[in-house]
């Protein structure tokens, strides 16, 4: 063979060897790829905590099942993001097992309302059966044994019948949601902020968007955090006076505090009278009603750098979170009467 085709040759091989190689390796790691992915139940999927989860956990390429109460433009929302939407009662034990069948993680989210006991045990129990790894619990900064607030020593209740599952889980104790500020939207054009908070109470308002990054990491790769509790806060320690200016500033409008009883706080966000309030609803009020003397008392305040360490991004601050959610404040002037 002559010289300079026997190089040709060599080189070809070479090359050809080298594509084999890249070729093979990719495939092995879109099979890695594929071995670390997990199939995941978000429930309350549909509220602002769950529905980022979700985005988070099919961005990472983890197969999503979103748990909701019903069919509706939310779920579809859901559904466009690739999540496989099921429709379930978290007192349902039956409809608990059939959405935890396959399921490797977990988040569990249980409104302020009673059933929390009865629904942590049914998942605990279908969780158990259902073979699954990991869970990601949603509690409160106030769990606590002795509190006064029935939902606060619930979840507190909640937490320990968790640990006793024998499953990897890992609780998440948020301070108040940035969200509040959403819920008292609809007054936020009369130049009032209205909440049942004492004035001079601090807490470092924690967006739900910032909470969502800590548990999905969490449930994207659980070792390491089996019976850990992560308080969740936001950027800053503030009280309400200095929180109400913010908003003011940032929707630059006049905006004063005002603390109002725990019914006019439920009954504003809800859009009607306090005589027109459910049992849930006086469950709730029963709760902030207990909450606001922990809030007083220090129990919601401090900062600390999980959202940083755990969820990779600097938590929102109140100027950021209320100029993202802006339109839903609907003011336009400032011709606001204080």
């Amino acid at each position: 063979m002559p010289l300079m085709l026997k190089i040709m040759v060599q080189a070809y091989t070479r090359i050809l060897h080298g594509v084999m190689w890249a070729y093979a390796h990719n495939l092995k790691c879109i099979g890695d790829e594929e071995m670390n992915t997990s199939k995941i139940l978000v429930t309350a999927a549909t509220g602002s905590t769950g529905r980022e989860i979700t985005r988070l956990l099919i961005e990472k390429g983890h197969s999503v099942s979103a748990l909701v109460h019903q069919m509706d433009n939310r779920s579809d929302a859901l559904a466009k993001l690739g999540a496989d939407v099921k429709v379930g009662d978290l007192l349902d034990l039956n409809a608990v097992s059939a959405a935890l069948s396959g399921i490797d993680g977990a988040y569990f989210c249980y409104p302020i309302k009673p059933g929390l006991l009865q629904a942590t045990a049914y998942f605990a129990q279908a969780a158990r059966e259902a073979g699954v790894k990991a869970i990601v619990n949603m509690s409160q900064i106030s769990a606590r044994r002795d509190s006064k607030s029935h939902a606060a020593q619930d979840h507190w209740t909640a937490e320990r019948v968790f640990d006793w599952s024998g499953i990897s889980v890992t609780h998440v104790r948020p301070t108040f949601f940035a969200e509040w500020l959403l819920y008292v939207a609809p007054v936020i054009g009369s130049g009032v902020m209205r909440m049942p908070l004492f004035a001079d109470a601090q807490h470092a308002p924690v967006a739900a968007e910032d909470q969502a990054r800590v548990i999905a990491a969490i449930l994207d790769s659980p070792e390491g955090h089996a019976g850990k509790i992560y308080p969740l806060y936001g950027a800053k320690d503030l009280d309400q006076n200095e929180i109400a200016a913010i908003v003011g500033k940032a929707l630059d409008v006049p905006l004063k505090y005002e603390q109002v009883p725990a019914s006019v706080f439920v009954a504003d966000g809800r859009g009607g009278g306090e005589k027109s309030l459910s049992p849930d609803a006086q469950f709730l009020i029963q709760h902030l009603e207990q909450v606001a003397i922990d809030h007083r008392n220090g129990i919601f305040a401090g900062t600390n750098d999980v959202i940083q360490t755990i969820g990779k991004a600097e938590p929102m601050d109140v100027e950021q979170f209320v100029l993202k959610h802006k339109s839903a404040f609907g003011v336009t002037t400032k011709s606001v009467a204080v």
